[in-house]
């Protein structure tokens, strides 16, 4: 799986078990289509935490990090349908975070994904991003494994958009570490290796949080809508 376009939209939330067959049916048959129609975005697809726990991974790949700016997307964040608007409160510990896509290797997309979201310790910004440039160019030769792309987190100067206020507000990850592939022992095995806890903080992580590995549940590009 290779990202498509230069920016992201990544976000991570947990939905109560009583909530979860609505949630299915309103992200595949209204959310994500209407998310596709507009310019600009080019995939999304929603992943579901294999435990069962209820944790999702959503990610939009966008054209341009203009995207994230541009009138048709603020639009349709500020004027919710009411199915979203009823959905809304549904996503729990949401963290949603406005991204550039540092490096992207691999092709197609696969059954499963890990995410890692981390930080630079202080000023060893340009030390850690070199290293992770580095592994993620090598994570992709790794049988079983997929796709390895790295994200910074750039938020646009805006206010809170209606679904924003409708949540409560978001978190927001710093930088972010996405792995895919269709073994996910193997992807889970990278951080226990490539990217132990010990080796990031050596070439200056800090701030760890490492997902349990994502199955792949809907994806959809434009031309789906």
């Amino acid at each position: 799986m290779t990202l498509l376009g230069d920016a992201a939209v990544a976000m991570w939330w947990s939905v109560a078990a009583s909530d979860r067959t609505e949630f299915h049916d309103w992200h595949s048959k209204e959310h994500l289509p209407e998310r596709l129609s507009i310019p600009g975005f080019l995939r999304g697809s929603r992943w579901e935490g294999t435990d069962g726990g209820g944790d999702f991974f959503v990610v939009y790949e966008l054209e341009a990090y203009e995207t994230l700016t541009s009138e048709a997307y603020l639009a349709r964040l500020n004027s919710p349908t009411p199915w979203s608007t009823r959905m809304m409160p549904c996503h729990r510990n949401m963290v949603r975070s406005q991204c550039r896509v540092m490096a992207s290797s691999g092709a197609g997309v696969a059954t499963y994904m890990t995410t890692l979201r981390l930080s630079p310790q202080q000023g060893r910004d340009a030390e850690l991003a070199s290293f992770l440039l580095m592994e993620i160019e090598g994570l992709v030769k790794r049988v079983g494994v997929t796709g390895a792309h790295f994200l910074r987190t750039e938020t646009p100067k805006a206010v809170l958009t209606r679904e924003q206020q409708m949540r409560g507000g978001d978190a927001v990850a710093d930088w972010i570490v996405m792995i895919s592939g269709y073994d996910a022992d193997v992807l889970q095995g990278v951080y226990g290796d490539t990217l132990a806890p010990e080796v990031l903080r050596k070439n200056g992580a800090d701030g760890l949080v490492l997902s349990a590995p994502y199955r792949l549940v809907h994806v959809m590009t434009p031309q789906d809508v």
